[in-house]
């Protein structure tokens, strides 16, 4: 009798050796194996080119993929537990959760290839421990056992195993565009950067046209020792000359009229591009013509990637040109057309935003419809409504699109699990669980929600203000009475917003429920002059919208100064 076909091999490691279960359709055993390390890619490069390739069930792709692709290797299908270990774990479509939410060694961070140790000093045994993910065999059975039987539990079974296999791919992804790499021309990136930059400075330096504009900018300034690198002491020099600028920030500096500010912001955009993609970054993210940086899977609750290092997601404008193709090969350069927009229109279903987009460009129609003036504004303020943003020029940008743009409900005010502390799902099988709030604590606060539901529709009553899950959340952690007057400072209002989830960030009115809306990042004024007043804090002076002039030589003596940070 011949042996089963194997569906499945489960990878595992001991030691120097890699320990092989193999399994069949139903999930059943039936051998066992071991190979030495060197003998591994030979095995699994015989078995993908066979008629039936299994797919392979491992505990963390970022760590078993990259030395089967540096042997010239690749596979077809996998099972990255770790990260289906997250979506079974967060899932509402999964009703009995307890053993994966129990198996806490499998909520960890993506760890580095066998061959990527490059730490000084060992703090674990092995480089398992490093990960965080167990990397034995039997951790790794165990673990799958029980994923199969969430799976199984689940209302939708199919959306689950839909979401594990896309998952998993797109792990096998990640890494062979790392190993691959993007082809760099390095000496063209060199040249784009003498060109904006001026020469090469010696380490440690800085560009000699980033000099000339200092020498400027201080003279502006009339303070020769002025540090332009230091937003604090950068504020203190701006307020001397006029310009009460309370951050640094490009958005809110250009609302100013002083002769400070353009060459200002020329050093600005000179020092990030520094920075971010300058001769550094060269020398650290690009080797041998190709730029390798590290993408992450799911690396944001969504499930959007991420990127540790290097800027992967988003390659400057004006760097573009370093990017060439290869001898023999040809780059094909496409309008993705709003495609973030349209993605997050299927992961909501949300309708209004799909007929927003449909046939036309949905940035052109924010604009037509008057929220913002230019197509550039409107994506800005668009993305800015996605992802959560609170500051810069998004920030600014994002409550314009309430009056113009329908569909601005479902982004724009947040109705994700950032503002109530609660679970939701997109329209695959994802659940978005709050940072800081485990899946049980959602499970829990749903149970809470249900009951003041029934509640309130048995009296009558709206219930009282402040008793969300947020703030249930905020008195576990030991925080009492009002929100805002017991918390000193806007600072520690921001933070607390910060740790109640993802889609609060730099909000400081948390969970709260009634009343007007304000823009994100921004107190109804007279909630904020009473957590002001309760902290002890004195106020800072409003300011209007309209560009300002700065005040003619002499109108800011110290006094007055003074007098309009305690106004």
């Amino acid at each position: 009798m011949s042996a089963p076909a194997d569906a499945c091999i489960v990878v595992g490691r001991d030691g120097e050796d890699v320990e092989l279960a193999h399994l069949d359709a139903d999930g059943v055993e039936h051998r066992r194996q071991r190979l030495d390390a060197s003998a591994f890619p030979r095995f699994v490069s015989d078995a993908e080119s066979g008629p039936a390739p299994p797919r392979w069930v491992w505990s963390d792709t970022a760590r078993r993929y990259p030395p089967l692709l540096a042997a010239g290797v690749r596979v077809r299908r996998c099972r990255d537990l770790r990260l289906c270990h997250a979506i079974l774990r967060d899932s509402e479509l999964v009703t009995e959760t307890d053993a994966i939410r129990d198996a806490r060694e499998w909520d960890a961070a993506p760890g580095p290839s066998d061959e990527a140790d490059q730490a000084l000093f060992s703090l674990g045994e092995d480089s398992a421990a490093a990960s965080g993910t167990p990397d034995d065999l039997d951790g790794a059975l165990r673990e799958f056992v029980r994923q199969r039987a969430a799976t199984r539990s689940a209302r939708e079974p199919g959306r689950i195993d839909l979401l594990c296999a896309a998952e998993s791919a797109g792990a096998l992804v990640a890494a062979e565009m790392r190993a691959g790499g993007l082809p760099w021309d390095v000496p063209a990136h060199e040249r784009m950067l003498e060109e904006i930059l001026g020469r090469r400075p010696h380490a440690g330096g800085v560009p000699e046209r980033m000099v000339a504009l200092g020498a400027d900018i201080r003279l502006l300034l009339e303070d020769p020792q002025a540090s332009l690198d230091s937003p604090a002491k950068l504020l203190r020099s701006l307020h001397r000359v006029g310009v009460p600028a309370r951050t640094t920030a490009k958005w809110e500096l250009r609302e100013f009229d002083h002769p400070v500010i353009e060459p200002l912001l020329e050093y600005k955009r000179l020092s990030r591009l520094l920075s971010a993609n300058g001769w550094a970054w060269l020398a650290e993210w690009v080797q041998d013509g190709r730029f390798r940086p590290v993408y992450l899977p799911a690396g944001v609750v969504t499930g959007r990637w991420a990127s540790s290092g290097g800027g992967a997601l988003q390659i400057p404008r004006r760097l573009r040109a370093a990017v060439r193709a290869d001898a023999g090969w040809t780059f094909v350069v496409a309008d993705v057309a709003q495609l973030e927009p349209r993605v997050l229109a299927g992961m909501s279903s949300d309708r209004r935003l799909a007929d927003a987009a449909h046939g036309h460009d949905l940035y052109a129609g924010i604009v037509d419809s008057g929220a913002v003036a230019t197509r550039a504004e409107a994506k800005v303020a668009m993305l800015g409504a996605m992802y959560g943003s609170t500051t810069g020029e998004s920030g600014r940008l994002l409550p314009r699109l309430a009056p113009g743009v329908p569909a601005r409900d479902g982004p724009g005010r947040r109705r994700g699990p950032g503002r109530s502390g609660r679970r939701r799902r997109v329209d695959l099988a994802r659940s978005l669980v709050p940072a800081g709030v485990t899946a049980v604590d959602a499970d829990a606060a749903a149970g809470r929600r249900r009951d003041r539901h029934g509640r309130r529709a048995r009296s009558g009553t709206s219930g009282r203000r402040g008793s969300g899950p947020v703030h249930a959340q905020l008195r576990r952690a030991g925080h009492r009475g009002r929100m805002g007057a017991g918390l000193a400072g806007r600072g520690q209002i921001a933070s607390r917003a910060a740790a109640s989830g993802p889609g609060c960030r730099g909000r400081p009115a948390i969970g709260s429920c009634a009343g007007p809306r304000a823009p994100p990042g921004v107190l109804p004024a007279r909630r904020a002059d009473r957590a002001h007043a309760a902290s002890g804090m004195r106020m800072p002076p409003r300011r209007s919208s309209a560009k300002r002039r700065h005040p003619p030589a002499g109108c800011c003596s110290a006094g007055s100064r003074s007098t309009s940070r305690s106004t």
